[in-house]
């Protein structure tokens, strides 16, 4: 069974930074291509940034493009979001999400339907 674990919300002033993590277990971390998304309250959930599966790809939402940086480390299975200047806009329950897909495959992947596998998220809060 394929798991996906957050760490790393909290709340910071506005401006500040926060670097999330997302470890996953039961599956080839490898294989997925791995991605962020985050729902603030009363709104839908959105795309924020996805990683391809070597890391060499990555695409970014504009609202956070100049400001958030997806990594990924396939040795320790975990998938990162380093958020700098962060806004109180950016306040919101972060999910990662992953998709099996093949090495070469450089698609966006920016709809929900798009991941099997999905973390329970965690909240990150920014303080005007």
């Amino acid at each position: 069974q394929v798991q996906l674990v957050e760490s790393g919300g909290g709340l910071v002033q506005a401006g500040g930074s926060l670097t999330l993590a997302c470890t996953v277990s039961g599956y080839t971390f490898s294989r997925f291509a791995m991605g962020w998304f985050r729902q603030a309250p009363g709104k839908e959930r959105e795309f924020v940034v996805r990683i391809s599966r070597s890391g060499g790809s990555r695409y970014y939402a504009d609202s956070v493009k100049g400001r958030f940086t997806i990594s990924r480390d396939n040795a320790k299975k975990t998938a990162y979001l380093q958020m700098n200047s962060l806004k109180p806009e950016d306040t919101a329950v972060y999910y990662c999400a992953a998709r099996p897909t093949i090495l070469t495959d450089s698609t966006s992947y920016t709809s929900l339907s798009d991941y099997a596998h999905w973390g329970h998220g965690t909240q990150v809060t920014v303080a005007s």
